[in-house]
């Protein structure tokens, strides 16, 4: 009988061994990569339907995984529960689909039992075990072999080492996939609007500006009273200063204000022109709002002016637009 670890150091080797095995079980894939994974590739990319991802039980939960990361990654996957495809939910595979199974030991009874069913529809069947000679194996279009040594469980009965080289084997399958069909980061973004991610990626400058009323602006020869009103009332720092054409001739902030105090001891005279920063930096609005970021930082300022292509200021951004929005 097993004595319990009682001590934190017999805890920790514990830990240590663990995570040992499982790198070894990882390590051990690279040698089992095949013409198999090249076939299984191709049959995926190849697909005019959905990558339909099963397994049961540790391997029902990695299967889940997998397809969340296929779907995520440009290959549209979902899970189907083998016990309910039994039961009426292989009604959800197609022909045009492809079907990877995942069973360590390639004889799962709910696994095999679809085997002859997807062999009357003729859907390409991809499997992932840790055992080329079974059942699910041999009656595969594409077998992937996930097999390890042992399981890091020193009973060698929970599935642990196996399932990490499964879901290892998955994320490799998956990223392959991505960067045969070129999948960009802003692909990406699209499937994940809702993440920190996706923001950075998809907001632009016009979705975050303040524009209308609440562009900040005073013309050419204005007195320096004007702008420091301006800048008061719209509350973002700075005012945009616009000639009469309407174009941007420059900026005026909060920084142009303490330097103005430092050279001018009576503003009442001053007009905006003698104090103002030239051109100003600007940026348009279809740019990235992860672009503006970066001009903000490389110039060390907290508010940009949005001008349209004849350089007219159409909006003004702010820094807290950007924190508010996620995309800092």
């Amino acid at each position: 009988m097993r004595q319990p670890l009682s001590t934190p150091s017999q805890l920790r080797e514990s830990a240590l061994c663990t995570l040992q095995i499982e790198q070894a079980a990882i390590g051990g894939l690279q040698a089992k990569l095949d013409e198999n994974f090249d076939h299984a590739c191709q049959l995926m990319l190849a697909c005019q339907g959905r990558v339909v991802v099963t397994g049961m039980g540790k391997s029902g939960h990695i299967a889940g995984k997998i397809a969340a990361t296929l779907a995520s990654t440009g290959t549209p996957a979902f899970f189907v529960h083998p016990g309910e495809a039994s039961h009426g939910d292989l009604g959800m595979i197609t022909r045009a689909d492809v079907v990877l199974a995942l069973s360590n030991s390639g004889e799962t009874a709910e696994v095999t039992a679809l085997l002859p069913l997807l062999k009357r529809l003729g859907t390409p069947l991809v499997s992932m075990t840790g055992r080329p000679g079974s059942t699910l194996a041999q009656h595969s279009d594409a077998h992937l072999d996930s097999g390890v040594e042992r399981e890091a469980c020193p009973l060698d009965l929970a599935p642990t080492s196996s399932t990490t080289a499964a879901l290892a084997l998955g994320d490799a399958l998956a990223v392959a996939l991505l960067e045969a069909r070129g999948f960009t980061a802003e692909d990406f973004a699209l499937s994940h609007p809702g993440g920190s991610l996706g923001k950075r990626l998809l907001l632009r400058v016009s979705d975050l500006m303040h524009d209308g009323s609440r562009l900040p602006q005073v013309a050419l020869g204005s007195p320096l009273r004007d702008a420091l009103l301006e800048i008061t009332r719209q509350g973002l720092g700075f005012t945009c200063v616009v000639d009469s054409e309407g174009r941007l001739a420059g900026v005026y902030t909060d920084g142009d204000l303490r330097r103005t105090l430092d050279q001018h001891h009576d503003l009442r005279d001053v007009q905006v022109d003698d104090v103002m920063t030239r051109p100003g930096k600007r940026i348009g609005p279809d740019i990235l709002a992860a672009e503006a970021v970066r001009i903000m930082e490389d110039n060390r300022i907290t508010a940009l002016a949005v001008v349209d292509e004849q350089q007219r200021p159409i909006g003004a951004l702010h820094m807290h637009d950007l924190l508010a929005s996620g995309v800092i």
